[in-house]
């Protein structure tokens, strides 16, 4: 009975931190996008946002795509010597296409088919995108500038 006591009293102190973490997130966020004391930064809260729904689209598409994909044929395989099939389920797909447009690429899961030349257009873009985000901030920033 004591070992459940521990777990409960583990549980429940993981929890208060794991929510004391999302807040510390949350309130960090904010003071980043309500702070004015850098009125002349190169930052554009429209360009963000576009630039985030954007990533979000195409990696909820290219998920759905990798999902659809995989009802003919073996997309993604584990990384290891046996090269065992990754269950067919959208959240596996999901995840692939998250670390593939943000280039993090963990290596778990590794494209077969098809999903590689699909997983280099979606890296490609995920490295594009935000380049351009960039160069448009930088280039709206030198126009302001030059109109002062």
């Amino acid at each position: 009975m004591e070992n459940i006591g521990k777990r409960l009293v583990l549980r429940m102190a993981s929890s208060i931190l794991i929510t004391i973490t999302i807040v510390y997130l949350l309130i960090t966020l904010y003071y980043f996008f309500t702070n004015k004391s850098f009125k002349d930064s190169y930052f554009s809260p429209v360009l963000f946002y576009k630039l985030f729904f954007v990533l979000l689209s195409l990696t909820l598409g290219f998920g759905l795509l990798y999902y659809l994909l995989s009802f003919n044929e073996q997309l993604l395989s584990i990384n290891d010597p046996n090269g065992d099939p990754v269950e067919k389920t959208f959240g596996n797909f999901l995840y692939f296409s998250g670390v593939t447009i943000l280039s993090v690429g963990y290596g778990d899961m590794v494209p077969v088919g098809p999903a590689r030349f699909f997983a280099l257009i979606e890296a490609s873009l995920g490295l594009l995108l935000p380049t351009a985000y960039f160069m448009k901030a930088l280039n709206s920033s030198k126009d302001k500038e030059e109109k002062e």
